[in-house]
């Protein structure tokens, strides 16, 4: 049922757009109906495919690297009081900064090659896989917690076999998160500097007028990024079950 619902709303979301291009009749350089799209992509498949691995590369990179710094930095946060003190102030700070701001200095440190674009990636979801894994260990039920002092657990114990299992739920959903942004920050770290790529290549059928391209490109980064939300959910639904 929800598989149908989803293709109704894709069929009305299309028909809209081609009645918005009916209506207006805008050129096809500012907005070409889905049609042309459709045919854009099928003509160029092999070009967006070449570039849509680039980018699914440093997504998938980006987005093991960004879980494990997620993962330590929530664990050393919820274990000590000065951690917390000197670290998420920190964080907070990170996200106050201007992701455009800091893609240049990536490029300039890392270069045009991939690993500016998994920097970019880890940076946009650091911090949500940080803060849902933290409250999740924060947010131990106290029953739990109760149980394990009457029975003199050691606090390794209580870490391993009580706060972690808890605080899964919460980690899956910060990696449901990161499954949708990843793809951004990737495709940013490709605007400011990179020879592949879907963002570089929605910049180059930009700068040769070539919409109907630049909206095929599009489309594939958004198709992307709903089928890895989905093997992200999938991989995580066992986690988001435990301890519930």
């Amino acid at each position: 049922m929800k598989y149908l619902s989803a293709l109704a709303a894709t069929i009305f979301a299309l028909a809209i757009w081609q009645a918005i291009v009916s209506l207006t009749g805008l050129p096809k350089f500012i907005l070409p109906g889905p049609a042309l799209v459709a045919e854009t992509w099928w003509q160029n498949r092999w070009l967006i495919a070449e570039h849509t691995w680039i980018t699914a590369i440093e997504v998938v990179i980006g987005l093991a690297f960004g879980t494990i710094l997620g993962v330590i930095t929530a664990l050393q946060l919820a274990n000590s009081r000065a951690a917390r003190v000197l670290v998420q102030p920190m964080l907070v700070f990170t996200q106050a900064l201007p992701v455009f701001a800091l893609a240049p200095l990536l490029t300039l440190w890392l270069g045009y090659g991939l690993w500016s674009k998994v920097a970019m990636a880890v940076l946009i979801i650091y911090f949500p896989i940080t803060s849902s894994f933290f409250d999740g260990l924060m947010r131990t039920p106290s029953g739990y917690l109760d149980l394990a002092r009457t029975m003199q657990a050691s606090p390794r114990a209580v870490l391993w076999h009580i706060r972690i299992p808890a605080a899964l739920p919460s980690l899956a959903s910060g990696m449901r998160l990161a499954a949708v942004y990843a793809p951004i920050g990737a495709v940013i770290g490709e605007w400011v500097g990179s020879s592949q790529g879907l963002g570089y290549l929605m910049l180059l059928a930009n700068g040769r007028a070539k919409t109907d391209l630049m909206f095929a490109a599009m489309l594939t980064l958004g198709v992307f990024s709903i089928v890895l939300h989905m093997i992200i959910r999938r991989a995580t639904a066992r986690m988001a079950g435990e301890m519930r």
